[in-house]
């Protein structure tokens, strides 16, 4: 005689398989968010309900799977950015230099490389100043620093 499995014997079958931590309907949906316009357009493509959805993207684990699985696809777009700036800086620069160009389509590259250079400047001086952060809570947590002065 087989018994019903438990609510709880479910959801742990429902967290294994495939290194997910939940089940395969939850990993469609999230994959319907990242690539259908809407919500409910994501539900259909995952051929569950809108309203079991938006009840799971209310669910710590499956928003924290979301999240991952967002972070995931803007790093791959800022990956291709970066591939793609050097040709972007080029074509900035022959614009601010083309004497045939309109003065505020050169007025306007001129305003983007300093915009991108103050902003690039800006990142460095955060990056030297949480490194020296880092590297004095690493020494004030060392065992010979007793925390005195």
């Amino acid at each position: 005689m087989s018994k019903k499995p438990t609510a709880d014997q479910f959801e742990n079958s429902q967290r294994t398989g495939h290194g997910s931590k939940f089940g395969r309907k939850k990993e469609e949906a999230i994959a319907a968010l990242l690539t259908q316009r809407n919500v409910e357009e994501a539900a259909r493509a995952a051929n569950i309900g809108t309203q079991t959805l938006y009840r799971w993207m209310k669910e710590p684990e499956f928003e924290a799977a979301y999240r991952e699985g967002r972070r995931a696809a803007v790093s791959q777009t800022y990956a291709r950015l970066q591939q793609a700036s050097s040709a972007a800086a080029s074509t900035l620069f022959k614009l601010m230099v083309d004497t045939g160009a309109p003065a505020s389509t050169r007025v306007r590259a001129a305003n983007s490389i300093l915009d991108h250079s103050r902003h690039a400047i800006e990142i460095d001086d955060i990056e030297a100043r949480v490194a020296a952060l880092e590297q004095a809570a690493l020494v004030a947590k060392s065992p010979g620093n007793q925390g005195g002065n």
